[in-house]
Formats: structure tokens, sequence, C-alpha cells
């Protein structure tokens, strides 16, 4: 059966050339990197090798990378590191109700322990808007978490606009405050991304998605900014996170990056071709079809649609019976019965947010592939159809 991979928002293909780099530290170089012998030197300076990779991926400087074992964890570290270290200075933040579960959980433990979070609206294209992120800030505000680029519908947020805002308010009060975190992991390896430009004090990013091993991510964290670490035990990552560095999946994300980073520009125009062929092929060959997100300030790889007169999950099972990969939502949303908080957020009715499916793709998708679901697509859509009443009475009313 022909295969189709189009849930690269979930993870990508290993490149061989990742998997090249790491080889080595998975056999021969098996040194500890916090050992001072010569095998955990030569561990430690592939770490360090790696960090400056993954640091000129968006423009920080090596000491401003903490490694971590992914997305998930960059966050958890970022929220609650904040908070704890700056908690006696305020006790708000601010988020957005279309964030990944990693920022609004941690938002949600927060709140248990006593922390106040604004979760704010988005526009019916699922953008935060500047003037809400103003209305919401507080005297005790010490941090704004807005990610990048949502992981279900592509969309980029103005983060560029709210970091002016928090430059105006900190030079107002004469204060750090708020400090400005992004989650960046989908938008990392899809645009051109430099913390400087953006004007935030931490982001999250993770190997996986870039064509790089799971199990290694990083936060950047703006030199001078104090955070609490969240796991207890020695002094790595200059005392920012314990535990034995990961250095095989470490030295992976590291050539990921400097790939990534050479590649970026031929990527962008490969995906967006390849994505904008899907949207048209939708949108001609499918009827009662709704495309979701921003139609212009969206990362190139990300397509959401929802399918009206069809359950999401049950096409979604008969395109991977059809050896097409795809998701209806978040991955750690996966098997969950609850629908997507993000449609949800847009303003988006129950039966369409139940029917919706995202296509995401990667450098490595093809033409012959879209090609191939353009074809598999509505046969599949109109099946399911057909057990609808609802769809058959809208065609006997269309039908003259």
């Amino acid at each position: 059966m022909r295969r189709v991979y189009l849930d690269n928002a979930a993870t990508t293909r290993l490149d061989p050339e990742v998997l090249e780099a790491m080889l080595p530290y998975l056999r021969e170089e098996y040194g500890n990197a916090s050992s001072i012998h010569t095998f955990g030197q030569r561990a430690r300076a592939a770490v360090e090798e790696a960090r400056v990779r993954v640091a000129e991926l968006i423009g920080a400087d090596p000491s401003e990378i903490i490694f971590t074992s992914g997305g998930t964890e960059s966050d958890n570290l970022a929220l609650k590191g904040i908070a704890e270290a700056h908690g006696q200075r305020g006790r708000h933040l601010i988020t957005s109700q279309i964030e990944h579960p990693a920022v609004l959980e941690s938002c949600r433990a927060l709140e248990r322990r006593g922390f106040e979070v604004t979760y704010l609206p988005v526009s019916p294209d699922g953008l935060v808007r500047v003037e809400d992120v103003h209305a919401a800030l507080r005297p005790d505000t010490i941090l704004i978490s807005i990610m990048l680029a949502n992981n279900e519908i592509g969309t980029i947020q103005p983060i560029r606009e709210i970091a002016e805002l928090v430059r105006r308010v900190r030079a107002e009060r004469g204060q750090p405050y708020p400090y400005l975190h992004t989650d960046a992991v989908q938008a990392v390896g899809k645009m051109p991304v430099h913390v400087d430009e953006l004007g935030v004090d931490l982001l999250t990013f993770s190997a996986h998605k870039i064509h790089g091993p799971k199990g290694a991510g990083a936060l950047y964290l703006r030199r001078g900014v104090r955070l609490v670490r969240q796991m207890d035990g020695g002094h790595h990552e200059r005392d920012r996170r314990s535990g034995t560095e990961n250095v095989p999946a470490i030295v992976g994300f590291g050539r990921a990056a400097e790939l990534t980073r050479q590649q970026l520009p031929d990527r962008i125009r490969h995906m967006r071709a390849l994505r904008d062929m899907l949207e048209q092929g939708i949108e001609e060959r499918i009827p009662f079809v709704l495309r979701n997100g921003h139609r212009e300030q969206r990362v190139p790889n990300i397509s959401n649609f929802s399918f009206r007169f069809l359950d999401g999950e049950a096409l979604l099972i008969r395109l991977d019976l059809r050896g097409i990969a795809v998701s209806t939502g978040a991955a750690c949303s996966s098997g969950s019965l609850e629908p997507s908080h993000v449609l949800l957020a847009l303003g988006r009715p129950r039966d369409l947010v139940q029917g919706s499916l995202r296509f995401s793709l990667s450098k490595d998708t093809t033409r012959e592939e879209i090609a191939y679901v353009l074809e598999v697509l509505p046969e599949e859509v109109e099946r399911l159809r057909a057990m609808s009443p609802q769809y058959l009475e809208r065609l006997a009313a269309r039908d003259p």
C-alpha cells in the first residue's frame, strides 16, 4: 500500500544526515558529558558544539540555550520557572485560549498554587489582538506567554507587536516585568525566527519538529532573566536543568538545526507550494468545507479543514486505511474525546469542530503524494457523507 505521511506537525522524519551525526554517540562515544576524563570531555565538546548550532538557528548566544527533553518540558520550565523566581513581585500571567496543552496545563497548575491567569480570546482567524494584551496587563503581571505559530491551524501571532508593547510598559514602569515567552515549536524550521527581532525573553523549540530526534528540546532564556529550575539534582545546564544530558539526541538536534538554517528558504518555498496545491484541490473538489486559520499570516506547512456532515475521526481512519496519515488536532490530545479547544476558540460550531482534519507537510512531502491525497480524499468524504441524513437532505434541496 502507498504510504503518505501528512502529520509533520506531530513529528517529522529523522534526516539521514542527523542519524549519521548521532551514531558515534550511541556507540563508541558513550561518555557522560559531566565526567572529567577524556570520554566525558569528548561528550561535553559534542554537546557544546550542538549548543552553538542550536543557538545560531534562532540568533541567540550559546549561553542562552538550555537543553531539555522537548517542547513540553521547555514550556513547563519557562512558565513555572519564571513564576517561582518572580512570584514575590507579582502573581499574574497572561496567555491565550489556543495555546498548546503544555502551556495551558502549566498555567492551570500555577493557578492551583495561587497565581492568576488571564486567557485571551482570539479572532475568528485565530489571532491574538495586541489591544487585548494591553487591556489585560496589570501592575502584578510578571509573564506573558503567547505562541508564535499555532500547532493546529498554523496562524502566526503578532509577537513583535506584543514585544513592543511590553517594552513600552517596562519603560513606563521602570521595571523588567512582564517577561515575554513564546512557544515556537511549530514556527522554528517553518519561518525565520530570531530572538532579538521578535523581542522575546524566553522561547521554546524542539528537535523532532525539524527532522531531529525525539527527546531533545531547548529553552532560550535571555541573558539576565532569572528562573527557578524545576528538577532538583545536579548542576547541569548551568544549574538550570538537572539531569544527565542526552548526548546523542543533543548532537542530532545540533545537526538538524544546522541543516534547517542552511535549507530554510528552500524548505519554505517547497512546503508553501504543496500546501497551496492541497488547499486548492480540496476547495475545488469537495463541497461544504471550511479552511480554519488566517489565510496569509500562517506557517507554510499546516492546513486545517472542517468537513461538514461527517466525523473527522472517522475520516482519519478511512484515510489511514488508504495509507494516508493525518490528524484531527494536536498529537498531545490524541485519544481525547474533547473537541479541539483551538477551533472552539475560533467560534466554530461543534459539528464543524468535530469534522476537522489537520494536514501538515514537511521538506520530504512530494507533489505525487499530494496528488494521491487529492485523489483519495474526495472519495472517502463522499462515502462518509452518504451515511449522513443531513447531507442527503441538503443534496435533495439543491437538486432541481
